[in-house]
């Protein structure tokens, strides 16, 4: 096992968050933070949820309004939050304020809360129908992308080339559809949409341990949603053939060690066979891939760690974390698929996130 990584060079870990509007530092902003949670997950659009005081001294002792007057805090303000260490913080998460929320409550300060989204927040806005016709879904991504203003960064997804329906769906919703047939997840990264198969995610590399920097774990083996065994049928609408593939292993697993949940669920109980009827496919080679998708998808949520650590602004979806101190059994490699970065003034900067494993350690 890999041992923990300090969080700081220094010998006090000072993580308070600190913001800048447009670009630049703002120091009434980072000072009058009061609480804050950055959530990102899988298939992108992270958000971010901001509270602050809305009291602020003036230099001549008196108070006021901290931000009322518009010019810092307002709808569609730029905003990054940027954590970890004082001497070397890391953006966090970089989008617009969507939403903002006074609270007024008697004998203590105003509050405000800002609720912002990243750049895929526009992705969201609208719902539509259109054909994407003799594309890759590299393709696509490159074209939504464009549209959006963004930067698209795509490892693979070459193939298929065919006609992709976006069929009354939001951009989002309709990117979030067509990657997950191919097991492939994506994110923003500053102005940069990057979108990558599940097998080559790997935004960075962790070891916690319990006690160390991980304060809080909860472990759970599930085989209700295993298969050992995935079905795929379709049927191809130019020459009138009928279209199949199958899946019996997990052609990317993910990190980890062990033994798999297929495995345990033909020893522990039975063999179980999923069959999927509902999708348009043209080629048996298709038809293949989709079911190793779906397989790989199901297998790779067969362990699931809720965990609680230091504030670790490293830590976000698409890291690789080792676990320890747990027990043989769940001490692993995990896939983080969610991470909120939380602050307060009463417990300080900490990262909660769930991870993934495809396998179950020690038998």
């Amino acid at each position: 096992m890999s041992t923990e990584t300090s969080v700081s060079r220094s010998a006090v870990y000072r993580a308070r968050p600190t913001l800048r509007l447009a670009g630049q530092a703002d120091a009434r902003v980072s000072e009058l933070l009061v609480e804050m949670c950055v959530a990102e997950t899988e298939g992108g659009m992270s958000t971010a949820e901001l509270r602050f005081s809305n009291w602020a001294s003036t230099i001549d002792g008196s108070a006021e309004a901290a931000f009322e007057d518009g010019s810092r805090l307002t709808l569609g303000t730029a905003i990054s939050v940027h954590a970890g260490d004082e001497t070397q913080p890391r953006e966090l998460f970089r989008g617009v304020v969507s939403g903002l929320e006074a609270e007024f409550v008697q004998g203590g300060a105003p509050e405000l809360v800002v609720l912002a989204e990243d750049a895929l927040g526009r992705a969201r806005m609208a719902r539509r129908t259109r054909l994407f016709t003799d594309r890759s879904p590299a393709d696509v991504v490159r074209a939504v992308a464009g549209e959006l203003g963004l930067r698209p960064a795509v490892q693979g997804l070459d193939t298929p080339v065919a006609t992709w329906a976006q069929l009354n769906e939001s951009d989002l919703a309709f990117l979030r559809r067509l990657l997950g047939r191919f097991d492939a997840d994506l994110q923003i990264v500053g102005d940069e949409l990057q979108v990558a198969p599940r097998s080559e995610v790997r935004r960075g590399e962790l070891a916690l341990e319990l006690h160390g920097q991980l304060a809080r774990a909860r472990v759970v083996a599930e085989l209700a949603h295993q298969v050992t065994r995935i079905t795929v049928g379709g049927w191809n609408p130019v020459n009138g053939s009928a279209v199949s593939g199958e899946a019996t292993t997990c052609a990317h697993a993910g990190p980890g060690t062990g033994t798999s949940g297929a495995e345990w669920l033909a020893r522990a109980l039975a063999p179980r066979s999923e069959h999927l009827g509902h999708l348009a496919l043209a080629t048996d080679e298709e038809a293949r891939a989709v079911a190793a998708a779906a397989f790989d998808q199901r297998a790779r949520r067969f362990v699931r760690l809720d965990g609680v650590a230091e504030g670790n602004a490293r830590l976000r979806v698409g890291t690789h974390v080792e676990v320890s101190g747990l027990s043989p059994r769940f001490d692993n490699t995990y896939y983080v698929v969610e991470a909120r970065h939380r602050y307060d003034l009463q417990t300080g900067y900490r990262t909660e996130f769930v991870g993934e494993c495809a396998w179950l350690g020690a038998h």
